[in-house]
Order: structure tokens, then sequence, then C-alpha cells
């Protein structure tokens, strides 16, 4: 069912885009080169399924995001050295601890160039109990731009990216917007069951 919707969507990407060029070559003098760019980058822009990234922790185990479907993942981007990333701690710790065995979990992808063995250090004098990632110095990631940190990207237990909020979150505030989103989902669940039917 899920792929019959998208391609309902790329149909209509599509056909958007097919009129957009009807316009540009019939009211202007064809397509400029920055227009084609623009066109590129927004097909390209276009998520392309589930998301996926492999990374290291601190004890030199790997963990990859689709080892965690069925769950939603609150992947926090971090660094040591950032007052309001360790101002969250508390609240992701507290988050984890309660849903870890339930339906979410929180990953700390650190974006230091920091050893294991200080990160780790680090981490047990915060009382870290998610998993801590080794990541890179990189304003980018495999779910979306990182701007500035704390930056934390919500992805679904389908796997699929549903939210970016960059600053420091609450348990509270990523409690009520997974909740948001579940109910949502199950709302729209019942639709599509009702309308097949």
């Amino acid at each position: 069912m899920r792929e019959a919707w998208r391609g309902r969507v790329v149909y209509a990407l599509v056909m958007i885009l097919m009129k957009f060029l009807r316009s540009i070559t019939m009211f202007g003098n064809g397509l400029r080169p920055a227009a084609v760019a623009g066109l590129v980058a927004f097909v390209l822009a276009l998520p392309a399924g589930a998301a996926e990234f492999t990374l290291w922790d601190i004890h030199g185990d790997s963990h990859k995001l689709s080892d965690y479907r069925g769950k939603w993942v609150v992947v926090n981007y971090w660094a040591t050295w950032c007052p309001p990333c360790l101002d969250e701690i508390p609240e992701l710790v507290d988050f984890h601890d309660r849903h870890k065995d339930k339906d979410a979990v929180v990953l700390g992808v650190n974006l230091e160039d920091i050893g294991a063995r200080r990160l780790q250090e680090f981490s047990e004098s915060f009382l870290i109990s998610y998993p801590v990632l080794m990541g890179s110095p990189d304003p980018r990631s495999t779910l979306g731009p990182i701007p500035g940190l704390p930056t934390t990207y919500v992805v679904s237990p389908d796997g699929e990216v549903v939210a970016r909020n960059v600053g420091p979150l609450t348990s509270k505030s990523l409690e009520d917007f997974i909740q948001r989103m579940a109910r949502t989902a199950r709302v729209s669940a019942a639709e599509r069951e009702s309308f097949e039917d």
C-alpha cells in the first residue's frame, strides 16, 4: 500500500514539474542553466526511502539505523564543548530510559575529533545510558543538514525521517511529538482501510 501511495506522489510531482517546464518554454526563452540546476536540486532532495547509516559506538560496536526499525529513533548530534548539548543530556537520558524497552531509543552522535576512550569517560561522567556513536565534524549527515548543535532528527518506526530540531529538547517535548505522530499514523491507517473497503 505504501508503494502505491508513493507512486501517486511521484506522479503528481512529475505532472507539476512538466507544467512548470511547459510554462518556462512557452513564456520565456527556454530553460536557463539556473532553472535546470534548481530542478535537479529539487528532484535530488526528494526522500529516497528509509534513512540509513552505520556508525561505531564508544565500545567498538556498530549500530545501523535499520537495527532499530519498529521503534522511534531520536538521533541527537552533539559535542562535549556545546553547553546546550550538555544541558539536554539529562532530558535525553530520561526519555531513553523510559522508552528503550518499549517504543523509542536515543542515539547520540558525537561530532568531534575525539578519541573513543575520552568520549567514554565523558559519557560515564554524565551518566549517559543511550548509545554514544562516533561521528565526524561534518555539517551534513545521511539524515539531513546539521546547521548547529545540538541538532536532533526523529526517525519513525518505518525508518523515515519525520522531524528535525535545532537546539535543545526536553523529554516531554519528544514524548508529545511522538504521541502526536503515532496518533496521526493510526488515524491515517484507519482512513486508508475505510477508503479501501
